[in-house]
């Protein structure tokens, strides 16, 4: 149905509006104003906006970890990286003078030339945002179901092919990146019951096992391994929950990587799922009451029927939080919570240490805000049995009733609740609240005036073991539970700790350690000792792999407007800076999230075997100095991550790392966004780009899967104000031919060679936006002009049975680098070294 306005525009075809329209060309200066042209309305093809992708960070979970982290991750999660008929010329000639004098974005090289596909422009399809027309020509590919849009999947799959079949070292590549991912990878045991229980990956196996063990010195046990229950790998455990005493086990189990998940349950002692399926769960927790008779979670209505779930694009709206019975069908649960008014709410559950409370965590988006309720569940006059068959739902308390900030459960004594916030505190504190009294809260820990507190975890009944990060490393501290004063702190390496597992009445704690260099070791420690120290409870050691050849460095780049932005440097030891290395920088900058040190067999490989330099730089948008770092970065300030980006990108060049044609960006979701908003931006600084899951529609992110609730972060081009500063940066409307005019002196440039990567159950942020790019790319740069001196690559690979990254196989992930680094290696002519 149209709005009124858009019929008004279509009712007399002799008349014409004077509207702006929208060029690529106006974004490269604020300043300028869109073009005045008119348009007649018979010409306007005006549809009803559809609904948009996904994102987010939800609620707590009281899940096993890691299947589930401490909280939901709803928003566009910087991990992963995703997967082309025709060969051919280029439609455009090798011997123009032109082409020959272009030395950045370029390659050294002019590859052989490829014949990019006809794809179908739809000029009819044209918006109307607020008086300015955005022509949306490649709308059809929209629709993953069609039979056009598979064609197009098709075609350009073997296009890609076609190249890949080009990179000399790719099968090298491969086979050293497999050895090198060839290692015993161990999460923190967790001690549920009189068990301990962990996951296990031997080192190639498609998908980590689940093992049990009555002690730590016992045979371990597998309790269940996700690898019986698919041919292929993709079915995974994308989460878990251990009932209170360790008798029953509840899993969330996702195909494909898609985001919907069936929960199944067992008995531990019998190794064996019950009947019970729970569907069409997606961005839940699983959270059981401390009878064992049955768990909360959160689910949206069914999804249209007849579409393979996770391919579907969808809104996601009318989250609902139900508790099932055991042994019970899934339309008997009883519906413990939803908000008819408020559809794009999410609803997540937490049921307290001492069983008595079910806390409520509402979120409206990806910002660290929630409200707050909580029910009574010893109260219940008969339980929660009272409630089948009812149509009431649970009786919450509101605790807190706005999103003016976050609070995180970490402890209760009874009434008194201890919480993780950042209310009135960017950098985050510790702080208290008796549920008699809740208008008097108490700061234990106040807000840090450097460092970021990331964590709190309740052990040893009194205490806390609290986790900072301090100039992006992490920092473990432990502190009294009542006071929060300081007692004394764990020693650790430069490093991130990746995961804290410990219980209040346990006295011992676990905790994983990674770095660059350091693949992961888990620390033991009893809290309970006079002087408690760490010991090393599993070190990993990599096969072929010497550390001290490698050396990690922290250098920080001063950005456009002077901000300081941190950034990560892995090299070799001993690399001369004469600006000849191959570098390979990754970004995100968004969602609150911070990017630590991380080990990744993949890249060091491609240090070791292609001289490569890896840079890795914490800008803005990214929660790495807390809230106001967050801030600065996104809304009307997102242009600062780009900035930001560009500034360690000439970083790297002005201090002799590499230069702009051996320079590679890449980034994922969020920062697959970042990687193709600065090729627009910048194409003379790069001479290669991979861009993962990107979001690259930001006029029409919001209208599919969960992207409604990226909002937080971006704005949404409903609204006339967010719609001016979106449309400036968006990917899909700022690619514009560099070598048209004289342009900042970019007339002698062509975009880098670029690698769209994504996949087809890809739900978070669905294929449509790299799809869409990937052709506006191809016609603009390649097909356009018979005479374009386009000749870098333009290519996607786009992966089957995939998703946005979570849950992936082994061997997809290693297949997926391989092509992308070893695509990354040729088109910067990075030599191979044994």
């Amino acid at each position: 149905m149209m709005t009124p306005q858009f019929a008004r525009l279509g009712r007399n075809t002799t008349n014409t509006s004077k509207l702006r329209v929208w060029h690529p060309s106006v974004a490269a200066g604020a300043a300028s104003p869109p073009l005045q042209l008119p348009i007649p309305a018979s010409q306007l093809l005006l549809t009803p906006l559809k609904a948009s992708s996904r994102l987010w960070s939800g609620p707590r979970l009281a899940s096993f970890y890691p299947h589930s982290a401490s909280l939901i991750c709803l928003h566009l999660t910087p991990f992963g990286s995703f997967h082309g008929h025709f060969r051919g010329r280029c439609q455009s000639t090798f011997s123009t003078p032109l082409r020959r004098s272009m030395t950045m974005g370029s390659l050294a090289v002019a590859p052989e030339s490829l014949h990019y596909p006809d794809v179908r422009r739809d000029e009819s399809i044209v918006d109307n945002y607020h008086g300015t027309l955005v022509a949306d020509p490649y709308r059809w590919l929209e629709d993953p179901e069609s039979a056009e849009t598979k064609d197009f999947v098709e075609i350009q799959s073997k296009l890609t092919a076609s190249v890949l079949d080009k990179c000399k070292t790719k099968e090298k590549l491969k086979e050293r990146i497999t050895a090198l991912y060839d290692y015993a990878k161990y999460d923190c045991p967790l001690k549920q019951g009189n068990k301990y229980f962990y996951m296990h990956n031997t080192g190639l196996q498609p998908q980590s096992v689940f093992y049990m063990q009555d002690s730590l010195e016992a045979e371990p046990e597998v309790l269940l391994d996700p690898n019986t229950l698919s041919e292929d790998g993709t079915v995974s455990l994308s989460q878990s929950a251990l009932s209170e005493d360790g008798t029953f086990l509840a899993c969330g189990i996702s195909a494909s990587g898609s985001d919907w998940v069936n929960i199944k349950y067992m008995r531990v002692a019998d190794k064996k799922f019950q009947s019970d399926v729970l569907s069409w769960v997606k961005f839940s927790s699983i959270t059981w009451t401390h009878d064992h008779k049955g768990f909360f979670y959160s689910r949206y209505p069914a999804p249209k029927e007849g579409v393979d779930a996770g391919t579907e694009t969808e809104i996601n709206l009318y989250h609902e939080l139900y508790y099932h019975f055991l042994g019970s069908d899934q339309s008997e649960d009883i519906l413990c919570w939803k908000d008819s008014d408020n559809a794009k709410w999410l609803f997540g559950s937490e049921v307290t240490d001492d069983g008595k409370y079910l806390l409520l965590t509402i979120e409206e988006g990806c910002d660290p805000v929630n409200r707050l309720y909580y029910c009574d569940l010893t109260s219940l006059p008969a339980g929660l049995e009272g409630f089948r068959g009812s149509t009431d739902m649970l009786p919450f308390q509101k605790l807190v009733d706005n999103f003016d900030a976050q609070y995180t459960y970490v402890a209760n004594d009874g009434s008194v609740f201890t919480f993780t916030s950042n209310k009135d505190a960017p950098k985050c504190k510790v702080t208290r609240v008796d549920l008699e009294n809740p208008t008097v809260w108490t700061d234990i820990i106040p807000e840090s005036e450097t460092d970021v507190l990331s964590s709190a975890t309740c052990v040893n009944e009194q205490q806390l073991v609290v986790c900072y990060l301090s100039d992006v490393k992490h920092v473990l501290q432990v502190r009294d539970l009542q006071t929060g004063n300081f007692l004394y702190q764990l020693p650790l390496d430069i490093g991130s700790v990746s995961s804290v597992s410990g219980r209040r009445e346990e006295r011992e704690i676990f905790f994983r350690f990674t770095s660059f260099l350091n693949p992961g070791t888990i620390f033991r420690c009893n809290l309970a000792a006079v002087k408690p120290v760490p010991e090393v409870f599993r070190d990993t050691e990599v096969k072929d792999f010497d550390r001290d050849a490698f050396e990690t460095k922290q250098v920080f780049a001063s950005s456009k407007d002077g901000t300081r932005v941190p950034m990560f440097i892995v090299s070799k030891k001993g690399t001369i800076l004469n600006g000849d290395q191959p570098t390979l920088l990754y970004g995100y900058g968004g969602f609150n999230i911070s990017l630590t040190p991380y080990f990744s067999a993949s890249r060091l490989a491609l240090v070791r075997h292609h001289g490569a330099v890896f840079a890795m730089a914490n800008i803005r948008g990214g929660g790495e100095y807390g809230e106001d770092w967050h801030k600065a970065g996104s809304l009307s300030k997102k242009q600062n991550c780009f900035d930001d980006f560009q500034a360690c990108a000439e970083y790297l060049i002005s201090e002799g790392y590499t230069q702009p044609k051996k320079l590679c960006i890449e980034g994922g979701s969020n920062g697959g966004l970042l990687v193709a908003a600065c090729v627009n931006q910048r194409p003379e600084l790069y001479g290669c780009a991979l861009a993962h899951v990107g979001v690259m529609d930001m006029l029409r992110f919001h209208k599919f899967t969960i992207g409604h609730a990226w909002t937080s972060d971006y704005g949404c081009s409903d609204k006339a104000e967010d719609f001016e500063w979106l449309v400036k940066y968006s990917p899909l409307h700022n690619v514009r031919r560099p070598w048209e005019g004289a342009q900042n002196g970019r007339n002698n440039v062509q975009y880098p060679a670029m690698m769209l990567l994504t996949a087809d159950h890809d739900d978070r942020v669905v294929p449509l936006h790299s799809l869409k790019l990937l052709a506006t790319l191809q016609y603009e740069l390649c097909k356009k002009d018979a005479n374009s001196p386009q000749t870098n690559y333009i290519i996607a690979r786009i992966d089957s049975k995939a998703g946005h990254g979570a849950g992936r196989p082994t061997q997809k992930i290693i297949d997926q680098t391989s092509d992308a680094f070893s695509f990354f290696a040729m088109v910067t002519e990075a030599p191979w070294i044994e």
